[in-house]
């Protein structure tokens, strides 16, 4: 049976029971889009480069923001602790840092944003697991069902991510960077921005989704920037030199001012929030906006068939769910009591707390009654 021609009206939903059988195509002949398919692998190889360079990445900086954690609390059981720069194990973690986001910065030029940007769930789970080893931390059921979710959204991410290959040269670049979609989405972006500042600075609101919120419109340009970046070196190294034009070096003047930027709002969000609650908002924020920043800029969804991209979306959102499951009332389990329990004490009985309320006027003495701490002279008397 013949195939409907472009203009019939079965022709949009043979479309997508194509791109659905090529997507489910395993070991068959032909050109298979399976994860199986020898086609699939063949044209997919330099993504799934840059998928295990990021994969790879993510799980060292999670090694790594352990054992810089794990530094500290040697560092701190010392009687006289030396600074942490000076540890040795704290620069371990540093280098390894260091090196996991350079296989991310490889990893966003030779792959789609699309793709690489939601597997930043592998560093947040894979901590899950390197905080067994070196925190001694217990391994939660939800910790093994956020994974499990984490890891089924990475497979379909893979899978069902756009296959488009471009080659990111600074005319490339260029052309992008002055099209109307980008003009269009740049101004909607500066007013948000500008308006969250606002109410952030002059209004004094400090609300989570406000700060984390502006954290991912500067994370949109900073995944955008360090694509043109890796890419343009990238193509400089395989192909014709690319750092030679302006376009270069002004995509590294937005990428380094965009990360410093974020770093600083986000440093202001986990001084006023928890890590448990700062970690999986943002990983939800910023991997939303870099997929916009993809779509938009570089045009990474352009041709794909909407079950494809339905598919792709459940996979983000079961990344998410992994996420919020494995750092789920993490923080809450080690919290230290606001004050010392006398109560605890053999033989001493106690009537108020050591520490009463700072808003009272008795906060920083201790309470009145010469009963409320009974000496063991006292004791014996009273028997």
């Amino acid at each position: 049976m013949a195939a409907p021609a472009p203009g019939e009206p079965g022709a949009a939903a043979s479309a997508v029971l194509d791109e659905l059988a090529r997507n489910f195509t395993y070991g068959a002949q032909g050109a298979g889009n399976g994860s199986l398919s020898g086609a699939w692998y063949r044209r997919n190889q330099i993504h799934l480069f840059g998928v295990l360079l990021a994969i790879l990445g993510n799980l060292v900086i999670s090694i790594s923001l352990n054992i810089q954690k794990y530094s500290h609390l040697r560092l701190a059981q010392q009687e006289h602790p030396r600074p942490y720069f000076r540890s040795v194990l704290w620069w371990g973690g540093v280098i390894l840092m260091a090196l996991g986001e350079t296989g991310n910065f490889v990893a966003y030029g030779v792959a789609p944003i699309t793709l690489i940007a939601p597997l930043g769930c592998m560093s947040v789970t894979g901590s899950a697991i390197t905080s067994v080893m070196f925190l001694r931390e217990n391994l939660r059921a939800s910790d093994l069902i956020g994974m499990t979710l984490a890891l089924a959204g990475t497979y379909l991410l893979v899978n069902f991510a756009p296959n488009i290959t471009q080659a990111i040269s600074a005319r490339t670049v260029q052309y992008y960077f002055v099209g109307w979609q980008f003009m269009i989405y740049m101004i909607l972006e500066i007013l948000v921005f500008c308006i969250l500042l606002y109410f952030h600075k002059r209004k004094g609101m400090k609300h989570i989704v406000i700060l984390l919120t502006l954290v991912a419109l500067l994370a949109s340009v900073t995944v955008i920037s360090v694509k043109a970046v890796s890419g343009m070196i990238t193509f400089s190294v395989t192909d014709k030199m690319q750092l030679t034009y302006p376009i270069f070096y002004i995509m590294c003047i937005i990428m380094i001012a965009s990360c410093v930027f974020q770093v600083k709002l986000l440093n202001q969000a986990t001084k006023l929030y928890n890590t448990a609650t700062v970690v999986p908002v943002n990983h939800i924020f910023f991997t939303i906006s870099a997929i916009i920043a993809g779509i938009i800029f570089y045009q990474e969804f352009l041709g794909a068939a909407f079950l494809t991209i339905f598919i792709y979306l459940f996979g983000c959102f079961l990344s998410f769910l992994g996420v919020v499951l494995v750092t789920r009332n993490r923080e809450k389990e080690h919290l230290p009591q606001p004050y010392i329990d006398f109560g605890n004490v053999p033989g001493k009985q106690i009537l108020d707390k050591i520490q009463p309320d700072s808003s009272g006027l008795s906060y920083g003495t201790l309470p009145d009654g010469s009963d409320s701490i009974k000496s063991p002279n006292e004791e014996k008397k009273g028997v």
